[in-house]
């Protein structure tokens, strides 16, 4: 249960107004204090203006709900599929996400990604900050770095919002993925 505990902070249930609402109200759903309520585990402050990455999505983009219309989340670029696309918006650098059949179901912070967890883990994390506010996620190796990692929340299912994170091999966060299988776990945007 220590997964779940700490990744309450990452929680669906969140209140995107007050912060310290979201985090108080993210940790009663799970039935107990995590990490971050209690402020221990803090590996950075959150993403600045306040680009908090959770398992319910990125300020108006909401994993499993269709782009908001009257957002800045468009299609930039060549798409590779007509199912499956990728989607970025201006406000949010380093960041895309996947929407499949209309709906958004994953989302990505990479380099120069000011997004972050409401535990403060994202790109530039070191690997002892990411098992301090997520212990127990399933390490797997990398499919292209040699000695990179993938970490991966066990409770993952198809559709349940889950984390994911991929690591260098001196053990940095390079990536960090929030969404539902089997979209997290793509390794090559949308395959």
């Amino acid at each position: 249960m220590a997964v779940i505990t700490s990744l309450g902070a990452c929680s669906r249930h969140s209140t995107e107004s007050d912060p310290a609402a979201e985090t108080s109200a993210e940790s009663a759903a799970v039935g107990t204090p995590s990490a971050a309520s209690s402020g221990a585990g803090q590996a950075t402050t959150p993403g600045a203006g306040g680009q908090i990455l959770t398992l319910e999505g990125l300020s108006t983009l909401k994993l499993g709900q269709p782009v908001p219309d009257a957002s800045s989340w468009s299609e930039r670029g060549a798409q590779a599929s007509d199912t499956c696309r990728i989607i970025t918006s201006p406000d949010y650098p380093g960041v895309y996400a996947i929407a499949e059949q209309g709906k958004v179901r994953r989302i990505t912070a990479g380099e120069g990604a000011t997004a972050r967890t409401i535990e403060g883990i994202g790109p530039g994390s070191t690997r002892k900050q990411v098992d301090e506010a997520f212990p127990g996620l399933r390490e797997s190796p990398h499919k292209y770095i040699s000695g990179g990692k993938y970490l991966t929340a066990p409770v993952s299912s198809r559709d349940d919002p889950a984390v994911r994170l991929e690591l260098s091999p001196s053990g940095k966060v390079t990536v960090l993925h929030v969404g539902m299988m089997p979209q997290l776990g793509y390794v090559e945007g949308c395959s």
